[in-house]
């Protein structure tokens, strides 16, 4: 090895680990962002007076904010850069938080939440367009463990989050407002290891990728965006909605509730770190069957039996947890050359789908509770339509199941399976 050799040897690997550093801190953060708002939901509604239809609408529509991101994040990406894309994601994330603190009312929260949710989808395309580019070996086990650090802020995140709202200092309590503002003020610390790194660019040529014309015509495409789409709906639903369905149809108190959701996340961090070999050993798509399938049939016994098998809701999130990155794989796998649109285009259009499940699970819970109210009672009504609505979560993980099946035939008929 000549002298020069050996200066860019350290300096790569130096590269390598800011390049990981920005991906495992990024997810990290991106834990925070989207799982403290289980706990602040409830306090939300309480300060604003708002009803289950408008908590699924404050999500929904927020969510517009990370479908317009999705939709110019790539651009974004190719005019300048993945360390810009990087450094506008985590900014937007800061200073949302500064604007959650000085909400006001109903209004004023929705644009904040607005902003959060452009700054969670610049993360979620760079971090998509960022892991596909570095991780070319074992890429089920490497999507998976940087998925882990996600899961990992996640188990802390609603326990923190309560800490936080309860927090007491110059004479006032910090409430959901300052927890946010604490949250996501951490997002200025991953914000360092981006200023540092060189980050890959796409080296296919203009003239050799696929445009986004050409991919919807894949019926493999459209699948696999039933597939992302269901399982994230399943996915995020737990984070707003479990705190919400403990705490009012089991008289939870918060800290218990916030407890649950902590174990549903412990299982969801324990199964990405454990089950990412798993799926580059058995295969994406098999792996896909079986683990969102178990999530959906763990979500149904825990509705089924009660309090009694709560525990079911938390070891849910076993068979949930891998779903968004073996997609991510098999996305950066099977598209290799394309990667960039499979995944821009399928996340985008997953946007799409947690718009349209946030406000079903929020329609059929008011829908269910109105109806039984009227036979049995307001009490009982509430505790049917959180019921309802959650076996709707329920249904999104087993449709998750249906998809891969039908995909993975699709895909033998094609010529194998990954």
């Amino acid at each position: 090895m000549n002298p020069e050799e050996s200066q860019i040897q350290p300096a790569k690997r130096w590269n390598s680990l800011w390049l990981l550093l920005v991906v495992f801190t990024g997810f990290l953060i991106f834990g925070f962002s989207e799982n403290s708002k289980g706990p602040a939901l409830p306090r939300m509604q309480a300060d604003f007076s708002l009803s289950e239809w408008q908590i699924g609408l404050l999500l929904s529509l927020n969510s517009l904010g990370y479908l317009l991101a999705c939709s110019f994040t790539i651009v974004l990406t190719n005019k300048l850069g993945l360390r810009f894309t990087m450094l506008m994601a985590f900014g937007s994330m800061a200073i949302s938080g500064l604007f959650m603190y000085l909400s006001y009312n109903y209004a004023a929260l929705s644009a904040s939440y607005f902003l959060m949710y452009v700054g969670n989808g610049i993360l979620e395309i760079g971090l998509a367009l960022l892991t596909a580019r570095i991780f070319v070996k074992n890429t089920g086990m490497m999507m998976n463990l940087s998925h882990f650090f996600y899961g990992l802020s996640s188990i802390v995140a609603p326990l923190f989050a309560s800490m936080l709202m309860g927090l007491h200092l110059f004479d006032m309590t910090l409430s959901w407002g300052g927890m946010y503002l604490v949250m996501l003020s951490l997002a200025i610390i991953p914000m360092i290891p981006a200023l540092f790194a060189s980050f890959p660019k796409d080296t296919v040529p203009v003239e050799e990728r696929v445009s986004y014309v050409s991919y919807m015509k894949d019926p493999a495409a459209w699948l696999i965006v039933g597939i992302l789409s269901f399982g994230v709906v399943s996915e995020l639903a737990v984070g707003g909605w479990l705190v919400n369905f403990l705490e009012k149809a089991y008289e939870w108190t918060p800290t218990a509730a916030a407890g649950m959701l902590s174990a549903f996340f412990v299982c969801f961090t324990a199964a990405r770190l454990i089950l990412g070999p798993v799926t580059d050993r058995i295969g994406f798509i098999k792996s896909l069957i079986i683990f969102s399938g178990s999530s959906g049939l763990f979500t149904v016994a825990a509705i089924v039996t009660g309090e009694p098998g709560a525990f079911l809701f938390a070891l849910a999130g076993i068979g949930i947890a891998p779903i968004y990155p073996t997609v991510m794989a098999y996305l950066a796998r099977y598209y290799s050359r394309n990667s960039d649109t499979a995944i821009t285009f399928t996340v985008t259009m997953m946007g799409i789908a947690c718009i349209i499940g946030n406000l079903l699970i929020g329609g059929i819970t008011e829908w269910t509770k109105d109806l039984f109210s009227n036979e049995t009672g307001s009490e009982l009504g509430l505790l049917r339509g959180l019921q309802a609505g959650y076996l709707f979560i329920a249904l999104c993980a087993l449709l998750c199941m249906v998809l891969s099946v039908i995909l993975y035939r699709f895909l033998n008929k094609r010529g194998g399976a990954l």
